[in-house]
Formats: structure tokens, C-alpha cells, sequence
């Protein structure tokens, strides 16, 4: 596949949100929101997964990352719903803090061009000043979070579609080339030896496992046979040295 194929348009698109994920997890650390901390955690992980794959075609990587990209799109679609009060949600509950603090959305306290207001030490703890929501801000912090969520869903969704075609495409691929035998670099081989004419044949077994069959090789002409090439006339054989004929031979 090309540089300009489905497989370099997904590394890209897990690269892009990689690093949207990093920003939005900081900002999920900044407003003790543990349930989107938890689930961005989790993105980030199979995104790398994803990420690993795409580069070195591994297609069952790739699939979990298409999995996890529809559950992703679900999940963001529930906070728009929360953030925007639909369904009988409330932005103001603490569903996703686990009820565990009182904190809200980074953005509820420091939105773009809000004035903050400071309460008196006298009308409650410290710790509730950094609950005061902000006054006339420029943007309301549910849409910042609606508005975090749609880019998440629209990116996943890019991703789900090249994640698809890529495992497509690798499969095809790995199919291919597995049925010319690419894949099978250690072919059984059998040996037979034919002592008659003392030459080897030698069979290769390929992935399906049937020997490939080689022709015999052609009959060898009868040589003419005489006595002196079968019989060895009497008293031949290699000569003694001088002075050693009546010795017996060593050999």
C-alpha cells in the first residue's frame, strides 16, 4: 500500500487523537471528572494499540481499534446528552465524579471570558469558592464539552471507516500471498536415494503438503561387458616393488 492509502490516513487520524485525548484528559485531571478520566484512559490505550497495528499489519489490533472506535462514539454521544441536559440528565449531577466531590467541568469555573466572582470567607468553606461558576462567559462550559465530544465522534467515526478498509485491504493481502506460498519460507523437503544409479531425488512438499513429482531420470544405455573389464586375468594386480616380490603384501 502507497503513502497515500487508507493505512498512512489511519495513522494519521491515531496520531490526531492521541493527542486530542492527552488534552482532553488534562483537562478531565483538572476537574476530578473520574468517569471520563477513566474512559479517556482506556481510549488512549487502544488508540496505541490501533496505532501498532496499522504499522506493522497486524488486522486484529486494527479491529479492536474499530470496536472500541463504536463504543468511543457511544460514549461521547452520551456526554453531549449529559452536558446538554437531554434525556433527563443533569449537568449538574455528580454522575461523573462518582459522587465522590462536588467538582464540575474544568470549563464551569474558567470558561473563555468569564469573570470570576470571589466569595467571602465568611459564607462558607474555602473549598467552595472553586465551586463559583463563572459570570458572562463567552461560551458555557456544557457547549465546550458538547463541542470536545462532536470532534471526538466525528474523528472516530473517519477512523472506524479507514480502520475497516485497512483490515480489508491486509487480509486481502495476506490471502494472496499466502496461496502463491509466500508465507511458508520452510517447505518439507523429502529426500529419496536411489542406490541403482546412485543419484538423489529430491521432493519439495509446498504448504498445501502435495509433493511436487519430477520425472525419472532416462534408463542409461547397456555398456558392452568383455572378460577383461569382468574378470581380472590371473597374476594382475599392482606390482611389487624390487626385492620385496616373495615378500607377502601389506596393505
Amino acid at each position: 500500500m502507497g503513502c497515500c492509502s487508507g493505512r498512512c490516513t489511519l495513522i494519521f487520524l491515531c496520531t490526531f487523537q492521541l493527542v486530542t485525548a492527552l488534552e482532553r484528559q488534562v483537562f478531565d485531571f483538572l476537574g476530578y471528572q473520574w468517569a471520563p478520566i477513566l474512559a479517556t484512559f482506556t481510549h488512549i490505550v487502544v488508540v496505541i494499540l490501533g496505532l501498532f497495528g496499522t504499522i506493522q499489519y497486524r488486522p486484529r489490533y486494527i479491529v479492536v481499534y474499530a470496536v472500541w472506535a463504536a463504543a468511543w462514539v457511544t460514549w461521547n454521544v452520551f456526554i453531549i446528552c449529559f452536558y446538554l441536559e437531554v434525556g433527563g440528565l443533569s449537568k449538574d449531577s455528580g454522575l461523573l465524579t462518582f459522587s465522590l466531590s462536588r467538582h464540575h467541568s474544568w470549563w464551569h469555573e474558567h470558561g473563555l471570558g468569564c469573570v470570576h466572582k470571589e466569595l467571602a470567607a465568611s459564607l462558607g468553606p474555602p473549598e467552595s469558592q472553586a465551586l463559583v461558576p463563572g459570570i458572562g462567559c463567552t461560551l458555557e462550559h456544557g457547549y465546550v464539552e458538547a463541542l470536545h465530544s462532536a470532534l471526538q465522534i466525528l474523528v472516530a467515526l473517519v477512523g472506524f471507516i479507514c480502520a475497516c478498509h485497512v483490515v480489508s485491504v491486509v487480509t486481502e493481502e495476506e490471502d494472496s500471498f499466502d496461496f502463491i506460498g509466500g508465507f511458508d519460507p520452510f517447505p518439507l523437503c523429502h529426500v529419496s536415494e536411489k542406490p541403482s544409479s546412485l543419484s538423489f531425488e529430491q521432493a519439495c512438499l509446498p504448504a498445501g503438503g502435495v509433493a511436487e513429482e519430477h520425472p525419472p531420470p532416462p534408463p542409461r544405455p547397456p555398456a558392452s561387458v568383455t572378460h577383461a573389464d569382468s574378470e581380472d586375468p590371473p597374476g594382475s594386480g599392482p606390482p611389487c616393488p624390487r626385492g620385496l616380490a616373495g615378500a607377502p603384501r601389506v596393505w
